[in-house]
């Protein structure tokens, strides 16, 4: 397997990313349950009475999605190992089973994107459901509606498209053009007013990447350049925003392109989600970020909150985040609070009384599935 394949690293970074390309399989496997064709919602190490184990919990619709769409870039031998015999377009076929009734729009979109690109097909009856929403016009997540422009455009690319995945398009990218903040950045539900007020400016990590991957992707794919505008106005924020050890933080204020609150700081941001949506707007014609990248991965090595290591070779997994020592979202609410009473207005002494020293000792498998993603070519196949 070649690592760094959409980026000419050099040294420990480049390192780092062929150490996980060979570890990402193996963790997916730990995520696949039995002979399933789900994929998990969570693997947790536990200890008990034998010994230390790593376990999978639950399922999930959106990161089977993610999982296919990252495997799909493997070699097909290697996809049957994880898979135990099956393919990434086993688990995609898979998935578009179960989205057929799933109340989740983002799950949906998300399974129509891994139908474009994995099976080369349409999934129609999807893209219908997609059309049912972006018609309701009422609130969605951030997420949600990029996804649903991304899927449309992977529809589009390959000539799957219709005018049922135009207007899917259309609403996705209008929704993202329109509720931008004046740097670029996104709270967490379009629009805004769909949110309690104390948090209706804020969004997350993930609410401004994929906007951003959406419409660099579209703008590339339907000759949109305010939609490339719109991407490098989000990436320009949020690089200047990152932190000085290569931190992508986590809430931003959608008001005024300001940090909420930087904890927990997410492996996958950094080793996945950033490096995938800022090469997918190099590609697209925008600009290269290659520096926050390699800033972003070289956190995963410096981690300058603690001192246990992030990346566990013995278990195939990268840990999922390191955060506050509090009580449960305690900071972010806090950070929620005085943001909306000011923009700006932080809590004195918060870092001392709630120290980021705890590692969350568990991985998402979506992680893994978006790291090959980001790192391989769809060539590879």
């Amino acid at each position: 397997m070649t690592g760094a394949a959409r980026l000419d690293l050099a040294g420990p970074e480049r390192d780092l990313v062929e150490q996980l390309l060979e570890l990402a399989p193996r963790g997916l496997a730990r995520a696949v349950p039995d002979d399933t064709l789900d994929v998990a919602q969570t693997v947790r190490v536990t200890t008990g009475a034998a010994g230390v184990v790593a376990r999978p919990e639950g399922r999930n619709l959106r990161y089977a999605a993610m999982a296919a769409l990252g495997l799909a870039r493997l070699a097909e031998e290697d996809q049957r190992r994880v898979l135990r015999g099956r393919t990434a377009a086993d688990l995609v076929r898979r998935a578009v089973e179960r989205a057929g009734q799933d109340p989740d729009p983002g799950a949906v979109a998300l399974t129509v994107w891994a139908a474009a690109e994995v099976l080369g097909e349409e999934a129609a009856v999807l893209v219908a459901r997609l059309r049912g929403w972006a018609r309701e016009d009422r609130p969605l997540p951030a997420v949600d509606v990029a996804w649903m422009l991304t899927a449309a455009t992977a529809l589009h690319t390959r000539g799957l498209g219709d005018h049922v995945s135009e207007e899917v398009a259309e609403r996705g990218s209008r929704v993202l053009l329109a509720e931008r903040g004046a740097e670029g950045l996104y709270p967490h539900v379009l629009p805004a007013s769909g949110q309690s007020r104390w948090r209706s400016h804020v969004g997350s990590f993930a609410d401004q990447v994929y906007p951003l991957q959406a419409l660099a992707r579209g703008s590339a794919a339907y000759g949109h350049g305010d939609w490339l505008r719109a991407a490098e106005t989000t990436a320009a924020r949020l690089c200047h925003l990152q932190g000085p050890a290569g931190q992508w933080w986590w809430h931003y204020d959608s008001r005024d392109g300001g940090v909420v609150e930087r904890f927990p700081v997410y492996s996958v941001h950094q080793h996945a989600m950033a490096p995938m949506v800022l090469h997918d707007l190099r590609e697209a014609g925008g600009t290269d970020h290659t520096d926050s990248v390699v800033s972003g991965l070289s956190w995963l090595h410096t981690h300058p909150e603690v001192l246990d290591e992030l990346v566990s070779p013995r278990w195939g997994l990268v840990w999922r985040k390191v955060g506050r020592r509090e009580p449960p979202k305690a900071a972010r609410a806090l950070g929620a609070l005085t943001t909306a009473v000011r923009p700006g207005l932080r809590v004195p002494g918060l870092d001392a009384a709630l120290p980021p020293v705890r590692i969350d000792h568990e991985c998402r498998p979506y992680e893994l599935g978006w790291l090959l993603y980001a790192w391989l070519p769809e060539e590879i196949r």
